[in-house]
């Protein structure tokens, strides 16, 4: 028993020791791994930076720019690694790692399908896509500018202050809305007249103001016009249609387009046109009795009235 115990113990004794020698002897290789590692990690970074300071600025795509520089360091990043395990003397390693980050990927294709979906989504919409930086667009019922585009989403910015991000496979299936692609944006609204009012008339005070109106566009292919929209209980209803620049979406959309209906408000009430509020008609059938109804008078009058009788 004792003599089996001594044989265990010497050969655990020059396993270790062999084991011992062997690290000893890979130390230099594990080192330099390392350094390659770390190397790599710096280089890395190093390209992407000079990348996005000189390549960002010429570029006519942000969007894409920055998609491949996120790509470029993560190749490189990876390139350092394998090289590392090579300079280790691990080439089995960094084959048996490509081998497992195939079936993995497979497997984790199955249990992480949203990721996956919206990884390739996000290299489809890097190639090709219907916006660009800072484009005004909507997609479902989220409305913003483009500010970013990551491998997994897309990062846009709401009118009030919001910062939302949409899986990137929702922007590749659903209908996406560029109120920004070629500049210009057809804005409208409708003002209510009397019917006793002259249509024309009001039509010819309304393009005179949108005429005169330096803020919006005034060329060949962009018509700003009016036209009668509806006949409503108590309004005709005129609709306006006019062009707007809409590289600053806010601007056109919002601003000019209130400043456009106060002067048409305010124009129309000093020409005299009435602009009446919605009117409630009140019908009596023959077998229904008559709706009583008062006058009821001012205090003020019924005051003054018995002053002048006393007076009197």
């Amino acid at each position: 028993m004792s003599l089996l115990q001594d044989n265990t113990s010497e050969t655990l004794a020059k396993s270790i020791e062999n084991y011992y020698d062997k690290l000893i002897t890979a130390l230099p290789r594990i080192a330099l791994s390392i350094f390659v590692i770390i190397a790599g990690i710096l280089i890395a970074k190093a390209i992407t930076n000079f990348y996005k300071s000189r390549i960002l600025k010429k570029a006519q795509d942000p969007l894409m720019a920055r998609f491949l520089a996120q790509a470029i360091k993560i190749t490189l990043t990876l390139i350092a690694i394998m090289l590392a395990l090579q300079v280790a003397g691990l080439d089995g390693v960094a084959t048996g790692l490509l081998t497992a980050a195939g079936g993995a990927a497979i497997i984790l294709g199955f249990a992480f399908q949203d990721i996956g979906k919206n990884f390739l989504a996000g290299i489809i919409l890097a190639f090709n896509r219907p916006f660009n930086i800072n484009d005004t667009i909507k997609v479902d019922n989220l409305f913003g500018k483009v500010k970013a585009l990551n491998f997994r989403f897309m990062h846009i910015k709401t009118f009030d202050g919001r910062d939302i991000y949409i899986p990137n496979s929702d922007v590749l299936t659903k209908p996406v809305e560029n109120y920004t692609a070629d500049g210009f944006y057809r804005n409208d609204f409708v003002v209510g007249i009397g019917y006793e009012d002259d249509i024309d008339g009001a039509k010819k005070i309304i393009h005179e103001i949108l005429d005169a109106n330096t803020d919006i566009v005034h060329d060949q292919d962009h018509e700003n016009f009016v036209f009668e929209d509806e006949l409503t209980a108590s309004t005709v209803n005129l609709k306006v249609y006019f062009w707007v620049d809409t590289f600053d979406y806010r601007k056109s959309a919002i601003i000019i387009r209130g400043n456009i209906i106060r002067k048409v408000k305010e124009t129309l009430d000093e020409k005299g046109f009435n602009l009446p509020a919605d009117i409630k008609e009140l019908k009596l059938y023959g077998n229904e009795e008559d709706i009583p109804l008062r006058v009821r008078k001012d205090p003020r009058d019924v005051e003054n009235e018995n002053r002048k009788n006393n007076e009197s």
